[in-house]
Formats: C-alpha cells, sequence, structure tokens
C-alpha cells in the first residue's frame, strides 16, 4: 500500500508518512524510507525544467585556462 501511494501520488517523504499515519500502526520515517527503499522507490523521479541549466566551459587550447573571479562583500563595508 505505501509503495502505490508513493508511486501514483510522488509525494515528499514527510509528506507520505504524513498521510499514512490513520493507517499504519506506528509508523516511522526511517521504516517507511527502507521499506520504499527496498522497492526502489525512495527517491522521486526527476522532473523536466527542476534545478538550473548546466552549460558546459568553452573549451581552450591546452596553454591557456580558464578562471572564475568573484568578490565578496559583506555587510560591515
Amino acid at each position: 500500500m505505501v509503495v502505490e501511494f508513493r508511486h501514483h501520488t510522488l509525494p515528499p517523504l514527510d509528506d507520505c508518512l504524513d498521510a499514512l499515519q490513520p493507517l499504519i500502526p506506528h509508523p516511522t520515517r526511517s521504516a517507511l524510507h527502507r521499506c520504499l527503499h527496498r522497492h526502489y522507490t525512495s527517491r522521486l523521479p526527476d522532473v523536466e525544467g527542476d534545478g538550473p541549466k548546466r552549460q558546459k566551459f568553452k573549451h581552450y587550447p591546452i596553454e591557456f585556462f580558464h578562471i572564475d573571479i568573484a568578490e565578496v562583500q559583506t555587510a560591515e563595508v
């Protein structure tokens, strides 16, 4: 029941625990995670569009290398 609930609704682990507490006697977060891990559903599937777009660095000839420089300022400046 836990695996099917997670598979169809895709909530985070804590939300899944909250939703299933009335149905399962004395559930714990770790027991729920172990059950989902055993059935290969402990990680939610990656959703397209989530996270930043990753770009590769520009390729330079061998005698050059890429350096990123950033200035960090504190509130005391």
